[in-house]
């Protein structure tokens, strides 16, 4: 109703409701009783404006700052004091817009949005633990893994019958020493799981100098890769939902990651394998494809409405959570060009092509799991 009293008086109130969301009836109500409003005659027995300012100085001291009026009152009381009763100070605050939780709290912790980044394999990876049901009630199996988020591949994997730091230490030292990824290059993200945050776990990575990193609580964005990798597990129709023992977990485990690395095809990497990623052998292949639709395109150009077909791009940058762009809007004067519009969409997607490495015949092997 405020908004309403305040806008221009010649706009259309139909308008006005319509935007508002206010009905019409309440409009008139409100503007009725503004009318009928008589201001309140100041009481004989009201504060003068010292006794009111005597009031708040006594509230503002550092003696009753963080005090509801009630403490404050019967504080002063016990003192010998009487300065005004609990309902006045609450309506001399109301008139400072003071009226508000005065009692010192514990604040509540407020946990930095993380925003990594990612332009090349090993650079960040993250980790994530979760549960396998067993055939027997209440028995699990854990499954800890560890993704690298540009390549999408799993570097590492372990089946273990507990959940515990010293398990989460010994995996995640496995597989550093494995890739051999040099110390100051890699930031290691994961939620905050009691095997993520632990001691034994910030140490070892203070030991490796590997970056750590946390979700906020309750936050499952903050991690999304892992969280859909173990979807993609878990609905894949191979998986059998529950395991008479750890062996039989292992051997799924051995299986499913060797076809996800190197068989499965990625919707978020150009629907490339993680393994051509992740040995940088991206480019290649889509090349290989480009030429295959290139040559599809000369043979029949009629089976392509929109001509040409473009070639696949992988993107430069992965992100968690990416910072955000402020908007800034076109100007007037200028208008892009379909292809300029084109490749300031590419850029700010992330879409921008990677320069192609030096060919070799010889392809490496994508590496595996440890478990």
């Amino acid at each position: 109703m405020k908004a309403m009293a305040s806008t221009d008086s010649s706009v259309p109130l139909l308008s006005l409701c319509t935007a508002l969301k206010v009905s019409r009836a309440s409009v008139y109500r409100d503007r009725k009783e503004r009318a009928q409003a008589k201001p309140r005659p100041k009481p004989k027995r009201a504060l003068s404006a010292d006794e009111r300012a005597t009031v708040l100085e006594a509230l503002h001291s550092d003696e009753f700052v963080d005090r509801a009026p009630a403490e404050v009152v019967h504080t002063l009381l016990a003192q010998g004091k009487y300065l005004a009763s609990e309902r006045t100070m609450y309506r001399i605050l109301a008139d400072s817009d003071e009226v508000r939780e005065r009692r010192k709290q514990r604040k509540h912790v407020v946990y930095a949005r993380p925003e990594l980044m990612a332009t090349a394999p090993n650079q960040v990876w993250s980790w994530d633990i979760t549960r396998l049901r067993t055939t027997r009630k209440w028995e699990y199996l854990y499954l800890y893994v560890i993704m690298d988020i540009f390549s999408r591949m799993v570097v590492g994997w372990m089946v273990a019958k507990s959940e515990t730091a010293a398990l989460a230490h010994q995996f995640i030292e496995d597989t550093v020493t494995k890739h051999g990824v040099r110390p100051g290059t890699l930031v290691l993200h994961a939620d905050r799981g009691s095997q993520m945050t632990s001691k034994a776990v910030a140490n070892l990575l203070v030991d490796l100098d590997i970056n750590q990193s946390h979700s906020r609580p309750q936050v499952s964005n903050d991690n999304p890769f892992s969280e859909a990798h173990f979807k993609t597990m878990k609905y894949h129709p191979s998986f059998p939902g529950k395991f008479v023992v750890i062996d039989d977990a292992v051997i799924f485990c051995r299986s499913f990651f060797a076809w996800y690395n190197t068989e499965h095809r990625h919707s978020g990497i150009a629907y490339l394998t993680p393994c051509d990623v992740h040995e940088g052998r991206a480019d290649k292949a889509l090349a290989h494809r480009h030429e295959v639709k290139m040559a599809a395109w000369r043979a029949h150009p009629e089976r392509f409405p929109r001509g040409a077909p473009r070639r696949d791009q992988l993107a430069a940058v992965v992100y968690i959570n990416p910072p955000a762009l402020p908007v800034v809007p076109p100007s007037p004067s200028s208008s892009p060009s379909n292809t300029e519009r084109s490749e300031v969409g590419a850029t700010m997607m992330g879409m921008v092509a990677r320069p192609e490495p030096p060919s070799s015949d010889s392809e490496p092997s994508c590496p595996g799991g440890n478990h």
